[in-house]
């Protein structure tokens, strides 16, 4: 719990992924992917229950096995890889809705951040506290600045690529840029509700570093994935 509420932590993943197939239970070192969101919400101070929702059985009795919940099976109809995330958040709000205290704190940790801690997780819940927050989002600063980045004509010209005022700047002279690392999304359930998301004028940033900030969608990212944790781990 945290200030006397139920903190919920809801790990999405459902069965079918373009890039990598069964991606999130592809093995990542020693153990599925989705293992290591479970055990970092598992391990934190604050959260109450972990639950998986997935249409999966596999998964399901996958996340069981590395001791989350698995309550419910989620509707075809929030399976597909057009669903968005808030639709599968509120799923959950609703299946809860008569079985935790009033206005929980759900978390978000997607399985594809795996290099996340139980302390980002503490740290993050935490920040709803300090701030008087309604909800917090987690965000790195961009590996690189958008300044350097536009879109190119047909033909490749380059010549309005950077803007005048910059063309000419060394890159510390340019402004901290900041982007969504997918890692932790927090917030009281009647908010999130209000907002059909966690964004809104009471959402506030939870900065980590860009190497907890890994977020795997390809083989690459997966490869980069298993260096950074066997560094650690030496």
């Amino acid at each position: 719990m945290y200030k006397d509420k139920n903190v919920l932590a809801l790990i999405p993943a459902r069965g079918k992924s373009k890039e990598l197939p069964r991606k999130n239970i592809i093995p990542l070192l020693d153990k599925p992917l989705i293992a290591w969101t479970i055990e970092q919400a598992k391990e934190s101070k604050y959260v109450d229950r972990v639950v998986v929702s997935t249409e999966d059985k596999e998964i399901a009795e996958i996340s069981k096995k590395y001791g989350a919940e698995v309550p419910f099976m989620r509707p075809k109809r929030l399976s597909s890889d057009r669903t968005k995330g808030i639709e599968v958040v509120l799923h959950a709000i609703e299946f809860f809705k008569n079985r935790l205290a009033n206005n929980f704190i759900l978390l978000y940790l997607q399985p594809t951040s795996p290099l996340r801690s139980a302390e980002d997780i503490d740290k993050a819940t935490e920040q709803l506290g300090k701030r008087c927050a309604k909800a917090i989002i987690s965000v790195c600063e961009c590996e690189y600045h958008p300044y350097l980045a536009n879109r190119l004509p047909r033909d490749g010209n380059m010549k309005n690529f950077l803007k005048e005022n910059i063309a000419n700047k060394n890159r510390q002279d340019f402004p901290k840029y900041y982007r969504l690392n997918g890692a932790i999304y927090a917030g009281y359930i009647d908010y999130i509700k209000e907002k059909r998301g966690f964004f809104g004028e009471s959402t506030y940033a939870y900065i980590m570093p860009a190497e907890r900030s890994v977020d795997i969608n390809n083989k690459m990212d997966l490869i980069f994935a298993e260096f950074l944790l066997e560094r650690n781990r030496k």
